[in-house]
């Protein structure tokens, strides 16, 4: 089929860039996160406001008078100490396993929270458990817990899954994070060997390994009852997670905008430090030269005698000769006398389990569970509303994408053409180029469609084009950052087999935005681009899968789009399965969306004509048509409480275009 304007369904899409261009992107991230470090090298802070700060960001409680109600499943007697299996309670309702290793006698003796890393076994595995028999035997009580989404705590219980990527990433949409979830165990951690009356409370201490190393710094730093800390392999900078391959339990969103790493371990002084890193550690974060960087900084605030630094000829790791070297260092600093100790006995995994494989206490909640659970409770209080705020919520959506002020371009370069498409590099205003293919419309009056998709404009179905353009309207394809031509190679090589967009998504939040709010400041300036250059104001939208949240986004801040299509757009933000979490990619998130409200309140906002083709749950699940109509019945219901003129429909059929 031939169209009077040239197109046919054949036609090959032209390239914008005539060769790969340089990793902009990577560039751009880079170059803040060089410039964060410069402006927050300094570990002299205002304590207080720091901590306030980390709070916020983190979603991390503090609730010392919460009730322990610690329960014990078991223990094991062993030479000159006992091993107890217990959950206690975190968070209101929520428990987390543990394992409590105790000298035998009365004490007082020290204590210490000893933190696992991303090691199989969680709690329970060789390095972790290695350490706390080797300190039980030297006199401490140490606590193992299972970090958050960890060992016994993962969605189906006894059976192994990695706790970050999109599902630890899943908290941010609760307003929570997976950092203060952690941070949340363990202060209750510190409370817990607080009310043992074995324990000496001024002689409190924490270490552990890379994930664990990460926990123990941001313990020691919050709760000044830790009064020794020894991170192991995990100190180096902030600026070095930006673009390298870093789990989401160590991302603190906004974190580069307010500190550094010199920042938060300043925070521990004056009270005792020994970082421990591995000279032959295979992550950039967590190499010698980076650590080196943060010590320099903690200079100004730290008296020689209470901090150290030992580097060791190691991979990444606690091995034998650290987890030596940290305990001699805790006897001097707690005066307590080495104790002749056997070869520690690691025990099996089965018998330091607090319960029978597939017989936990429904209180040791899951990721799944927790997000759930949080997100239906949110939601319902946006659906309790009875009346809602447009102006209000539409300035708490820019903030929350962190949308400082309305992006334009500044400059559209022409860089080719092939038949009736035009190849643009689109520049913008918060320092991006967009690559863009424009098609002219049939007559001026017909208008423009802008397309989007979040895997980039060459994965706009044929159809849709087809359709569009046998209706006469002009089409804009562009790829949004991260996607198609605008995409950053650098960061596809540093995801591996996580999801898309797990380094682009982490580092972008580290440095104070969000990838749909990058999407969206860059559809204002296409949107812009249309508007002056073009000369229309007959424009819609259409967009696919993650980029459909960030076309329903724009539409609410700037309301001058008053036809969007969507198609495989989640309807709502409400944690559903784990199973499909991957369905989308980690572009998706948006740190509080649900304390803000939901995609029905996006769609409300936009004050238009949006259709919804092939809804989806956010982990990926259709809908049939009797629950397509619920959903819809949801969003018109919105619709009114907001007081705009929106409607929205949605269709469990896939759509092309509708004219």
């Amino acid at each position: 089929m031939t169209y009077a304007n040239g197109y046919t369904k054949d036609t090959v899409l032209p390239k914008v860039y005539r060769q790969t261009p340089p990793d902009g992107i990577n560039q751009q991230l880079k170059t803040e996160a060089a410039a964060a470090f410069a402006a927050h090298r300094h570990a002299a802070v205002n304590r207080e406001a720091l901590k306030k700060e980390i709070l916020a960001k983190s979603g991390a409680l503090i609730q010392h008078d919460l009730p322990l109600l610690v329960k014990e499943t078991g223990k094991t007697q062993l030479k000159g100490y006992v091993v107890k299996h217990i959950y206690f309670q975190t968070r209101p309702g929520v428990f987390a396993t543990a394992n409590l290793y105790i000298p035998d006698g009365k004490g007082p003796f020290p204590a210490v929270v000893n933190s696992h890393g991303h090691w199989p076994g969680a709690r329970c595995s060789d390095m972790v458990q290695a350490m706390a028999h080797e300190l039980a035997q030297q006199g401490f009580v140490c606590l193992n817990i299972d970090a958050w989404g960890s060992g016994e705590r993962t969605t189906i219980h006894g059976e192994l899954e990695y706790h970050g990527a999109n599902l630890g990433a899943a908290l941010l949409n609760t307003g929570n994070t997976l950092l203060g979830m952690q941070l949340t165990d363990n202060i209750r951690g510190v409370d817990l060997l607080c009310s043992l009356p074995m324990v000496d409370k001024k002689r409190i201490a924490a270490t552990g390994a890379s994930g664990g190393g990460n926990q123990t710094m941001w313990l020691a730093a919050m709760d000044e009852r830790i009064s020794a800390a020894a991170p192991v392999v995990s100190v180096g900078t902030f600026e070095s997670y930006v673009m390298h391959s870093n789990c989401v339990c160590e991302l603190l969103p906004d974190g580069l905008t307010f500190t550094e790493e010199a920042g938060v371990v300043g925070l521990i002084s004056p009270r005792h430090l020994k970082i421990c890193n591995a000279l032959r550690d295979a992550s950039p974060t967590f190499q010698p030269a980076e650590m080196l960087r943060t010590w320099e900084n903690l200079q100004p605030v730290y008296a020689a005698n209470k901090a150290s630094y030992q580097l060791f000829n190691t991979t990444h790791g606690y091995w034998p000769e650290i987890r030596a070297a940290v305990i001699t260092w805790l006897q001097q600093v707690y005066h307590t006398n080495p104790h002749r100790a056997d070869s520690a006995q690691l025990l099996p995994q089965e018998q330091l389990a607090v319960f029978p494989k597939g017989k936990r206490d429904a209180a040791v909640m899951s990721t799944e569970a927790f997000c759930h659970q949080t997100g239906t409770q949110l939601k319902q209080h946006l659906l309790s509303a009875q009346k809602i705020n447009s102006q209000q919520k539409r300035a708490a959506l820019a903030q929350l994408l962190h949308i400082p002020q309305t992006a334009d371009f500044t400059k559209a370069q022409q860089a080719g053409t092939l038949g009736r498409w035009q190849t643009l590099l689109v520049n913008t205003t918060v320092n991006t180029t967009i690559p863009v293919l424009l098609h002219a419309p049939e007559k001026q009056e017909n208008g423009y469609a802008l397309l989007l998709d979040s895997r980039g404009k060459d994965s706009i179905p044929a159809a849709v084009i087809d359709s569009i353009l046998a209706s006469g309207k002009g089409i804009m394809l562009a790829d949004l950052w991260g996607t198609g031509e605008h995409r950053s190679d650098t960061a596809t090589k540093v995801d591996g087999s996580l999801p898309p967009f797990h380094t682009l998504s982490r580092s972008a939040m580290w440095l104070g935005h969000t990838v749909q709010g990058l999407w969206v400041q860059e559809i204002q300036a296409l949107i812009s681009l249309l508007k002056k250059q073009e000369h229309t104001s007959n424009i819609s939208l259409y967009a696919n899968r993650e980029a459909s949240i960030a076309a329903l986004a724009f539409a609410a801040l700037d309301t001058t789009v008053s036809d969007i299509q969507l198609n495989e757009c989640p309807v709502s933000y409400v944690f559903d399965d784990r199973v499909h979490i991957d369905h989308y990619n980690m572009a998706i998130h948006i740190p509080g969306i649900l304390q803000w409200g939901d995609v029905s309140l996006l769609a409300a906002l936009s004050n238009a004509k949006v259709r919804i083709a092939a809804p989806v749950s956010i982990s990926g699940q259709p809908f049939n048509k009797a629950a397509a109509l619920k959903i819809e019945n949801e969003f018109h219901d919105i619709t009114k409480r907001t007081g705009t003129n929106a409607h929205t429909t949605i269709n469990t059929e896939n759509i092309a275009y509708e004219k």
